[in-house]
């Protein structure tokens, strides 16, 4: 009769121990995105579906509504007019801020004296805290005393000067520009360090097939640039959809509701009116509208890249 295999015999202590380790180092991880992250998302699910007010902090009563929160942010005659500002603020500073990221950080893969200092002072605009420079672009766009139409009055481009934060179309577009100006540097040096990864020897035997410079990029540095370009544009949508620091004090939603988008129309309802149950349920519909977002956008890359 053939002998049965051995049973396996319990793990040394030396393997237990390495196993204990592993999830001690994880276990620190683990419990600041369960308590920071995780318990968060689950509270505001659980609020959207409730009344939850003001009283609730003190009566504890907080009635289930079901979906009441979401058909009422849905149904509200400002919610298509806030979709589309939010699209169109998250379209143009995604825009402005990749291609003055992918331009500058082109101009930077070039060695010249002083550039690491140059690269260097261009992360100051994305370190400063955004409140300061909100209020600094504010000051600057001012349309009496800012340093923005004074220029543009002692140029003689304008007389009476541009009403950037006083005109609905013009407001719009001054929030855009800041926001860009505050998002290149991370664009820039996230690009600058993909196209570090480029192998130079490619750029060299292109140019000795005769390749100019945009026959380079769009052959080379584009192709190899994808992957990055990927999950740049995600992140930057992700985090733009939900900008809410700099249109709250460079416009303050405002005028007459111009660059009012979902993340400050969130935070309309659930802190200035305090209806906290329908501020939770526009930011759960923020939420998902970026998730689809993502999920879509990399699915059509991947097949792109497969063809």
């Amino acid at each position: 009769m053939r002998s049965r295999p051995p049973r396996a015999t319990d793990p040394s202590p030396l393997r237990r121990g390495e196993r204990w380790a592993r999830w001690l180092f994880v276990a620190p991880a683990a419990a600041y995105l369960l308590l920071f992250f995780g318990y968060p998302i689950v509270e505001n699910i659980v609020m959207s579906f409730q009344r939850y007010t003001v009283t609730t902090f003190y009566t504890g009563d907080a009635p289930f509504t079901g979906l009441r929160n979401y058909a009422a942010v849905l149904s509200s005659p400002a919610f298509p007019r806030t979709l589309l500002t939010t699209a169109v603020f998250t379209t143009g500073s995604v825009l402005g801020q990749f291609a003055l990221g992918l331009a500058l950080a082109l101009f930077f893969r070039r060695r010249f004296p002083l550039g690491g200092v140059l690269r260097s002072l261009l992360l100051l605009p994305w370190l400063l805290p955004l409140v300061a420079t909100g209020t600094v672009w504010k000051w600057m766009l001012d349309p009496d005393t800012g340093a923005v139409n004074a220029v543009l009055r002692g140029l003689h481009l304008t007389s009476s000067g541009v009403p950037w934060l006083t005109g609905t179309s013009q407001a719009l577009l001054s929030v855009v520009l800041v926001n860009t100006w505050v998002g290149v540097p991370f664009n820039t040096a996230i690009l600058y360090g993909g196209l570090q990864d480029i192998p130079p020897h490619l750029y060299e035997a292109a140019k000795l097939d005769g390749a100019g410079p945009l026959a380079s990029f769009r052959h080379i540095t584009w192709p190899l640039l994808r992957p990055v370009v990927s999950v740049l544009l995600v992140l930057s949508v992700v985090y733009t959809v939900k900008v809410l620091d700099v249109i709250l004090v460079v416009t303050g939603g405002g005028p007459a509701g111009a660059t009012e988008t979902l993340a400050t129309q969130s935070y309309e309802l659930a802190f200035r009116q305090y209806d906290f149950g329908r501020g939770a349920a526009l930011g759960n519909v923020l939420i998902v509208l970026s998730l689809v977002f993502a999920v879509l956008y990399l699915r059509a890359d991947r097949r792109a890249r497969a063809f």
